[in-house]
């Protein structure tokens, strides 16, 4: 049997199969969501590396979700377009691959980043007055790096357990992109060490660090209640907000793809949360920090006072 197995050189991603006119809408749609995206998360990262009163550890870990959400966005948005004003819709295996790859790695370390987000908050609240020295600039360069090398780890190893596998058809993936429990549909092979590191992975990146927020939150929680001042307690309460509504989207999101059982008619489901995690949460997640942040929006505020002299003197040189 072995003998007749032809290993595949391409797939073909099925996406969403709708008509022509609504499939030209949905990539119209899309290309606003997706410059939205670099735009919005790009006007963050710039902010904050000019700013000098957001260079602390809140804002920097704030910089580098948004590079990562660029990144997220990046891996799987541009094919998607692509894909839905073209008829073929083919990648080849190893691209596939690779997006599988990228996808699960910047999935992961955006997981843990926001543990790290949840824990500044944590020292911020509960701790302010030692806040700097746990929190330092040292500290908060190891935990980002950390958090891209477990994510890269993590990553490397279901794409070794992915290759290891024979793919000799079928060549179609019903997802948008190459998602990595669509790609093992392909594999004419049993898939089970597969499915348990994914499932072992879930338990490590979503739910032990939800797990570890919850706690976190519970104690920010007992400690702003202690806080004498409405003021006061309604300024700890802003700085956390914008994170748990960002944790709550990417979190509850993940959560319901990757470790609510499987079934044929969830696919359909599960690729609408997969466009939503991929595609909206990476745009709303500036606009939450932006719009519930007044040191962001006042950040903002002060670049764009910053512009308008520099127009009219522009102007008056011409």
């Amino acid at each position: 049997m072995e003998g007749n197995q032809t290993w595949i050189t391409d797939v073909t991603l099925l996406g969403f199969q709708v008509g022509s006119a609504l499939e030209i809408l949905l990539c119209g749609l899309f290309s606003v969501f997706y410059t939205l995206t670099l735009l919005g998360n790009g006007i963050i990262f710039r902010i904050i590396c000019l700013d000098c009163k957001l260079h602390n550890p809140m804002y920097f870990l704030l910089s580098y979700l948004a590079v990562i959400d660029m990144s997220y966005a990046s891996n799987n948005d541009p094919k998607m377009l692509v894909n839905l004003m073209n008829k073929k819709r083919t990648i080849s295996f190893v691209p596939c691959a690779m997006q599988t790859f990228l996808y699960l790695t910047f999935a992961a370390t955006e997981c843990l980043i926001l543990v790290v987000m949840s824990y500044d908050r944590y020292v911020a609240i509960c701790h302010p007055l030692q806040y700097t020295v746990i929190m330092s600039w040292s500290v908060c360069t190891i935990l980002a790096l950390t958090s891209w090398s477990c994510g890269f780890a993590l990553s490397l190893v279901h794409a070794i357990l992915l290759l290891r596998l024979p793919f000799c058809g079928p060549r179609d993936v019903n997802h948008l992109f190459c998602e990595i429990l669509s790609v093992l549909k392909l594999a004419c092979a049993d898939t089970w060490v597969d499915q348990v590191v994914i499932f072992t992975t879930c338990v490590f990146v979503l739910v032990g660090p939800l797990c570890l927020m919850l706690i976190s939150y519970m104690h920010i929680l007992r400690a702003i209640l202690k806080i004498q001042t409405k003021e006061g307690r309604i300024k700890a309460l802003s700085t956390c907000s914008s994170h748990l509504c960002v944790v709550g989207l990417f979190f509850g999101i993940a959560i319901v793809v990757y470790m609510v059982p499987d079934s044929n008619q969830r696919e359909e489901q599960e690729k609408m949360l997969s466009l939503f995690h991929s595609l909206f949460n990476p745009m709303l997640n500036p606009l939450i920090y932006s719009l519930r942040n007044a040191q962001v929006k006042g950040a903002l505020h002060r670049a764009l006072q910053r512009k308008r002299p520099m127009r009219r003197v522009y102007g008056l040189c011409l």
